[in-house]
């Protein structure tokens, strides 16, 4: 899972802009906080795929029920 490199990221990042607070080092603060940032927008479009993978399985899984449910009405004129 590509979940684990992120939140590494993210601790990286606290520590780079912990270290800038005590330091004094603006820079490295910002750098630090840049590097949450960007872990952040990973992690959202990881889980936004993942959404949207099991939106196109639950999608599809609905689309076979329906196949099943007129194959077992007898087809479309089933019902007629």
């Amino acid at each position: 899972m590509e979940r684990r490199p992120s939140v590494s990221e993210k601790a990286k990042g606290k520590a780079k802009e912990a270290y800038g607070a005590v330091t004094g080092d603006e820079g490295k603060k910002a750098e630090g906080q840049a590097q949450q940032r960007k872990a952040s927008a990973r992690e959202e479009r990881e889980q936004q795929k993942r959404t949207r993978a099991e939106q196109d399985k639950a999608d599809r899984a609905e689309k076979s029920r329906d196949k099943q449910r007129r194959k077992d009405k007898g087809g479309l004129l089933g019902n007629l």
